[in-house]
């Protein structure tokens, strides 16, 4: 990497905390039920702002394939489920990207929910890990940093993803990571630079961003946008792949 100065990191936006939906508190006493006893649980109830902790090998015994929920501090924050429009954006890039993983013999890419243990345990929407790092693909999580994490910002994850999940991706030193807002339509490319902190890396001029990582894939901004999205064959006809 050249010596550029590195960017400073977004500032996490403050949130008031929201009231819990029916089916968050539902999850929430499904959790008290299984993990704690009686009076641990009525404990929890009288301050509904604690959490119960665990370590990271109960959260994975307990959480399945539908949990929404990571594991930060010893404690399980859950979270409600993506948007259509998330959803739409994540499935296109999971198929354009696995296709051209595959096709080049690059690795794996896995979508949420699965698991990146790091300080926390984590649970990109979409992440890559070369094939010469698979050794850290676990059953239910990988052990340690990805090669490329891609996070869609939905309006209730936007402090974690530009605060505390970017900071934390830096520190583990995950080469790549891109940052895709719907609502704005703006989509940031991050790679670390030699002095291990984030450096924006804009799309070019005519709106491709070429990955460092994955060598020879290219991105154009504006088929995130469209409604709607491109047919993902004529992606990789695009991309060069059929």
């Amino acid at each position: 990497m050249s010596g550029q100065e590195a960017t400073t990191p977004p500032e996490a936006v403050r949130r008031s905390p929201a009231s819990p939906t029916s089916g968050e508190e539902s999850l929430r006493r499904r959790l008290l039920e299984i993990l704690l006893t009686p009076a641990e649980q009525r404990e929890v109830m009288r301050y509904p702002g604690t959490r119960p902790r665990m370590t990271y090998e109960e959260f994975l015994a307990w959480a399945d394939e539908d949990t929404l929920a990571e594991w930060v501090d010893g404690e399980v924050v859950m979270y409600s489920p993506a948007s259509d429009r998330h959803q739409d954006i994540s499935d296109f890039l999971e198929s354009v990207l696995r296709s051209f993983v595959e096709a080049r013999q690059l690795g794996i890419v896995r979508s949420a929910p699965f698991q990146m243990k790091l300080e926390q345990g984590r649970e990109p929407d979409l992440l890559f890990v070369a094939r010469e790092r698979l050794e850290r693909l676990k059953e239910t999580y990988l052990s340690g940093p990805a090669g490329l994490v891609v996070e869609i910002v939905s309006p209730e994850s936007v402090g974690r993803d530009r605060g505390t999940k970017f900071r934390e991706y830096e520190r583990a030193g995950i080469p790549e990571y891109w940052l895709i807002d719907p609502q704005t339509k703006r989509a940031e490319f991050y790679r670390l630079t030699e002095n291990e902190q984030y450096r924006l890396v804009p799309p070019d001029g005519e709106g491709i961003y070429g990955s460092a990582v994955l060598h020879g894939f290219w991105l154009r901004v504006a088929w995130l946008w469209q409604t709607p999205l491109p047919s993902v064959i004529d992606v990789l006809h695009e991309l060069g792949l059929i």
